[in-house]
């Protein structure tokens, strides 16, 4: 006798295929009897302690977020209902090259800092770890879903060269190839880089591909968030994709879209350049959200040469007024790196969350609404914004494109991840409705995918860019992370109003075959571990 049993559950397995009724029974973890139109053929159904009648409703894997930013969410906040009320079963870590591993005393100091704007500065958060084997094992001790890692290539190079804008010498990129091979061989499922975020960005093509030769031998894969997504968005992917041929490292692009205008109806370019670089045999995959919006923090559309040193010399040069006047005209006339060498538009940089309570009155509006309640400039406002928050405050950029989000998210490669930035008062709300919203929006009320595409893009296709040979498929032998959903009715209940609001329409998560989410609740079940890679 099983745990647990769905009954006549409308089953859609992740691999693409239509969907099937059948009776699933579950025990130990795992999915032990998968038996189809049981009650139809009349065949001896399974029996279990507990049976869930689940007629009418969808059983799928979990859902895989690709690019997650809940590295210490999942410490802190152990409700996690973000992701969980979501379906989301596994997260990937250590994104955009800044994370918490691996780090001496004096990088994890610069690198909380540096990511407050993601993070939050962790206060709430014991950081007993350094290695990136010692993280993973911090989530083995319990929390809300599975995390897998990338080792951030921006956290190695503040580890190895310093925050300065200059080549690595040759024993540096010696030491940032251990580094990675150890953090490899700890657990983590590749190296992710963040090439418009001091340090990463000043890393040259010759160093990534040595480090992505590394990661390659080891089984893994490159994750770069790469160096525009604006004026020079299609060179920055070409660069990714002949720096992963080179290196022969399989390839897996960073929310991957177009945005500003510059890039308007320009996904088909786009889409042409990734299935060249298939057809010629580039092992790549991608992943976006289903939101026009971008989010990150206001201190990342600075120049690169502004963020060179770290944020201490950062918020030196934004106090010295010379030197400020210079980061605006890079801002606001020539087009810095950190915005994608596109002039920023500061109407379309809202605030979206702050460190300091007292600066509260800026989010919600953008920045240059903000300018004109004061009457100044939108950089006064930005300038006296990121001095008082020492960095902190984050932003949506509404700079994106509609007909480019639908057409990324019908390619082959394409797999699902939320980039969901989960601190502050008015955050993105693809942190809380990323993955209802793809079967909401773009399954049910517009047809841009079939039911099952979408759940192959978010479950098995994830699953098989991380090697991971047990979960994203609803198999026999396979683990019990799975989603119940009711296809009519799932919905991201998350907005720009209210982006904390939890989804409707998705009653049961499991994770590891215990419930997460029942009837619609959190439970008190902490079922998630790290998930490491498979050894070749």
């Amino acid at each position: 006798m099983a745990d647990l049993v769905f009954r006549d559950a409308d089953v859609v397995d992740g691999s693409g295929e239509p969907a099937y009724r059948a009776d699933v029974a579950i025990d130990d973890g795992r999915i032990v009897s998968i038996v189809k139109e049981a009650a139809a053929a009349g065949c001896q159904r399974p029996t279990a302690t507990r049976e869930l009648d689940a007629e009418g409703l969808v059983l799928s894997p979990g859902f895989v977020d690709m690019h997650a930013h809940s590295d210490l969410a999942l410490l802190a906040d152990p409700d996690h209902s973000a992701k969980a009320a979501q379906g989301v079963t596994l997260e990937v870590l250590g994104q955009d090259g800044l994370s918490y591993a691996p780090v001496d005393d004096r990088t994890l100091a610069e690198v909380r800092r540096a990511v407050t704007g993601w993070h939050g500065p962790g206060d709430d958060v014991d950081f007993d770890w350094r290695s990136v084997g010692e993280y993973l094992d911090r989530l083995d001790r319990g929390v809300a879903v599975n995390a897998a890692y990338l080792v951030p290539q921006g956290t190695v190079r503040a580890l190895v060269v310093g925050w300065e804008g200059r080549e690595a010498t040759p024993a540096e990129l010696d030491r940032m190839r251990h580094l990675v091979a150890e953090g490899l061989a700890q657990g983590a499922v590749g190296m992710s880089s963040g090439l418009t975020y001091a340090p990463g960005m000043y890393a040259r093509d010759a160093e990534l591909t040595e480090l992505c030769r590394v990661v390659a031998e080891h089984g893994g894969y490159y994750c770069p968030h790469h160096r525009s997504y604006g004026a020079g968005a299609l060179g920055a992917y070409a660069e990714m994709i002949a720096l992963a041929r080179e290196a022969d490292c399989p390839l897996h692009l960073a929310h991957a879209t177009l945005n500003f205008g510059v890039n308007e109806g320009r996904a088909p370019e786009l889409l042409a350049l990734l299935d060249e670089a298939l057809a010629a045999g580039v092992d790549l995959s991608l992943d976006s959200y289903p939101y026009t919006p971008g989010s990150t923090t206001l201190a990342a559309l600075l120049p690169g040469w502004a963020s060179e040193g770290g944020p201490e010399a950062v918020l030196r040069r934004l106090a010295d007024g010379e030197t400020a006047e210079r980061v605006r005209y890079d801002l606001e006339v020539t087009g810095a790196d950190g915005c994608h060498g596109v002039p920023v538009a500061w109407d379309t940089v809202e605030v979206s969350g702050v460190t300091d309570p007292a600066l509260a009155e800026y989010v919600g509006r953008t920045v240059a609404e903000s300018a004109r309640a004061r009457g100044e400039t939108p950089w006064a406002t930005a300038r006296r914004l990121l001095l008082a928050d020492r960095l902190g405050p984050t932003i949506l950029h509404h700079v994106g494109h509609e007909e480019n989000v639908r057409a990324v998210m019908r390619h082959r490669a394409h797999t699902g991840g939320s980039d969901g930035i989960l601190r502050g008062a008015k955050p993105h709300p693809r942190a809380y409705g990323t993955f209802p919203r793809y079967l909401g929006r773009y399954v049910r009320e517009l047809g841009v995918l079939s039911l099952e595409e979408c759940v192959a893009h978010l479950t098995s296709r994830p699953a098989a860019r991380l090697r991971l040979p047990d979960r994203g498929l609803v198999r026999e032998g396979y683990r019990a992370d799975l989603v119940l959903f009711d296809p009519a009715t799932v919905a991201a209940g998350a907005t720009f109003e209210q982006p904390r609001a939890l989804p409707v329409g998705i009653p049961h998560v499991l994770v590891d075959g215990r419930f997460v989410i029942e009837d619609g609740g959190r439970t008190d079940v902490l079922a998630g571990r790290s998930v490491r890679r498979t050894p070749r």
